[in-house]
């Protein structure tokens, strides 16, 4: 495994943090689609709970069985070689 392995952070989890509900779509540079009444939060928004989500994780030590680590690994080849 390549370092921590990020359970929470994502803009998924930050989005849903910030306007719970609403329906949104993202292209990786901003939002594409936004349809709720609430005001659509802006990207600096959005990145600064991402790194607060960041640092919660980061604040967590946890601890990984030798099984979950082997699977976690496989997982990554698997994807390496999908989109390798």
């Amino acid at each position: 495994m390549r370092g921590k392995l990020y359970k929470l952070y994502g803009i998924n989890v930050a989005v849903e943090l910030l306007r719970p509900g609403a329906k949104w779509e993202y292209n990786g540079h901003g939002f594409t689609k936004w349809d709720d009444e609430r005001p659509v939060p802006s990207v600096e928004e959005v990145n600064d709970v991402m790194e607060k989500i960041r640092a919660f994780e980061d604040s967590i030590p946890t601890l990984w069985t030798k099984e979950q680590l082997e699977k976690i690994q496989k997982q990554e080849e698997e994807f390496e070689r999908a989109v390798g």
